[in-house]
């Protein structure tokens, strides 16, 4: 396992009895290198939605704990904040949880001269990500591969 991976797992860790005691949940961890700066991000959320205070209370007790276990040999900064409204979707618990709602997938590569498709998400399972196209004339399914996607996100519909 890459450190990367194992950094982000045992963050997650540490992180679960914190958000529970905020009344929060864990969307995302992860650990990245920036330019020449390393940044460990945890995204939080909560039903209504968090506030300042909610990231501010985490971060604080996320930091100390941090501290306590020192596992990461490198220096980083930690963000603690909402995954947004345009949240990228990455593990199986966002795309179930965003199944029906309107999506935007972009790929590596273009597929029918175009890299960006949005639709609604109808389904997904480990290799393929499905979305409904409205087209003008009709509505059509299609079926991308994972490892063809580089980022599904919700749609911002002001």
């Amino acid at each position: 396992m890459a450190k990367k991976n194992s950094y982000e797992e045992r963050a997650e860790a540490l992180l679960v009895p914190i958000v529970q005691a905020n009344d929060c949940e864990i969307y995302d961890v992860e650990y990245v290198k920036e330019g020449s700066d390393w940044y460990l991000r945890a995204y939080i959320d909560k039903p209504d939605g968090v506030s300042i205070i909610d990231c501010e209370n985490v971060s604080r007790a996320f930091s100390e704990k941090l501290d306590e276990e020192d596992f990461i040999p490198d220096a980083y900064i930690l963000e603690v904040s909402s995954p947004g409204l345009g949240r990228a979707l990455k593990k199986d618990r966002h795309f179930e949880r965003s199944l029906g709602d309107e999506v935007e997938v972009k790929t590596y590569k273009p597929i029918d001269r175009q890299k960006e498709f949005i639709g609604i998400l109808k389904a997904y399972d480990k290799d393929t990500v499905t979305i409904e196209l409205e087209g003008v004339s009709e509505t059509k399914d299609m079926v991308f591969a994972r490892s063809d996607i580089a980022i599904v996100r919700l749609t911002l519909d002001f």
